[in-house]
């Protein structure tokens, strides 16, 4: 943990920097206690790096994660209960590392993630646009209610992230767009402080406790250990598990490839890591945590190289939680909102979609039905609608084309196993011997593929009834040894 010291303090520094304002506004965006997100980011910066044997990732609260907690928290009752359910995802998470089902996060088709996390941006949008406003209520029917002063810091602020590239700091990946947004969101607002019509009252800034480590040990919520008899709890818990693990899992992966030193993070390892903070996390009143993307990019970007850097940002965090606390309630939550719509943005961009349609219908079908699923029904639901999707596409493709079938004008047919032949391929397979005529010559060719012992059965029993059609056919790479015509009976 310790070989890159001096790399490693610096990209700390960066990456809480980053995640200061994420923390802050994707608790604001599951409607909780800002301080919940902060205690996530607190556990998740120091509880993973002493369990994961991952270098280069940063654990905290995930956008992607929004929509359940937003869920979650009203099937179940409020918050209290919420938290136990986090307990519990952490408790699963351990189990699945322990298992050594970290594999198996690769079976979730990319068209199913990709449109499971279009979905969780439409709901960040569409949650933020009211805070954003500076509205008290929810969007529909309160346009008379919007807070000039909070609407135009939302619009600066989003003019400044959207425009980061364009501007000289750009070329410099230590400072966070982010950051500067929330600074001057800050500054923007202390200015518009004596304008009538335009001051943002105390509902429109962060809240977090004042009076030290004391005051926010105090204020933190409670999970109610009670609550974990309830069947709901469970549920929420192993949905929580799934999609952070998944979520964990992919983010993982792609860090990976981004480090500089090529090494491998060992995904049943992360998961028992995740788990743990996961635990933690909710026992102490905070937000689940997942491995995130922005704030592993922003770490490989400053110079990151061992854990060190997640450390650091962990223990920055929970400096500002205990001594920072009026700079923190000075932040807008209007400038907030902005961060998040820019996340939220991201993951649902026009480009997303128009690649899914190039792609074909067997990866859009997946995709537009996993976000129509997630929206209408809930996150899991929508995951698991979109993985039964694919699936019945891959079966559809498999039953189809297992085979290419020639036929020259000898009348000879050649029949090639361009994948493994299984019981999904029967339908297609029986269809290309119907189109076979009497006298003809059949080449059957399965070299190198898979062919189970219901296809087999299917070649037996056309080569038994060949004879009697005058069909002559020569078998290439095919054992039909144990097979029977007509399946025995």
């Amino acid at each position: 943990m310790f070989a890159y010291a001096k790399t490693d303090l610096v990209a700390g520094v960066v990456v809480f920097l980053v995640a200061l304002p994420l923390c802050l506004g994707i608790a604001i965006a599951c409607g909780v206690p800002p301080v919940s997100g902060l205690i996530a980011g607190i556990v998740g910066g120091v509880v993973v790096p002493l369990f994961s044997r991952s270098p280069l990732s940063v654990t905290g609260p995930a956008a992607g994660l929004t929509s359940i907690v937003l869920v979650e928290v009203q099937q179940l009752g409020g918050l209290e209960p919420f938290l136990t359910a986090v307990m519990v995802a952490g408790v699963l998470q351990v189990a699945m590392g322990v298992l050594r089902s970290g594999r198996f996060a690769a079976m979730v088709p990319s068209a199913v993630i990709k449109g499971m996390l279009a979905a969780i941006g439409i709901t960040i949008v569409w949650k933020q646009l009211p805070v954003a406003l500076g509205l008290p209520g929810p969007l529909a029917g309160a346009a008379s209610q919007i807070h000039p002063g909070a609407a135009l810091l939302a619009l600066g602020s989003l003019l400044l992230l959207f425009g980061w590239k364009h501007t000289p700091l750009a070329r410099y990946p230590m400072i966070s767009p982010a950051l500067i947004v929330v600074v001057a969101a800050g500054f923007a607002a202390q200015a518009m402080a004596g304008i009538p019509g335009f001051a943002l009252r105390p509902e429109h800034f962060v809240d977090v406790p004042l009076g030290g480590l004391t005051a926010i040990l105090g204020a933190l919520p409670r999970p109610d250990l009670a609550a974990i008899m309830t069947p709901g709890v469970w549920v929420a818990g192993a949905t929580i598990a799934v999609v952070a693990s998944i979520e964990t899992l992919l983010s993982v992966q792609a860090v990976d490839r981004l480090d500089p030193l090529k090494r491998h993070s060992p995904p049943d390892r992360e998961l028992v890591a995740q788990g743990i903070a996961n635990s933690a996390s909710g026992f102490l009143g905070g937000l689940p945590v997942t491995a995130v993307i922005v704030r592993s990019g922003a770490n490989v970007a400053a110079g990151g190289r061992e854990r060190l850097s997640a450390l650091t940002h962990g223990v920055l965090l929970f400096v500002a939680v205990v001594f920072a606390g009026p700079l923190i309630n000075s932040i807008p939550l209007a400038c907030l909102a902005a961060v998040l719509i820019q996340v939220g943005l991201n993951l649902c961009k026009p480009a997303l979609f128009a690649s899914q349609v190039k792609l074909g219908v067997t990866q859009l079908a997946p995709f537009a039905l996993t976000i129509i699923a997630v929206l209408a029904l809930d996150l899991l639901k929508g995951v698991i609608l979109g993985v039964v999707v694919g699936i019945a596409f891959v079966l559809y493709e498999n039953s189809r084309r297992a085979v290419i079938a020639t036929r020259d004008d000898a009348g000879t047919w050649r029949m090639r196993f361009r994948r493994d032949g299984t019981f999904v391929s029967k339908p297609g397979i029986v269809s290309t011997l119907e189109e076979v005529d009497d006298g003809e010559h059949v080449v059957i060719d399965g070299t190198g593929e898979y062919i189970d012992h219901d296809v087999k059965e299917v070649l037996a029993t056309f080569m038994a009834d060949a004879p009697q059609r005058n069909i002559r056919v020569t078998l290439v790479g095919i054992d039909l040894g144990h097979a029977q015509a007509g399946g025995g009976h």
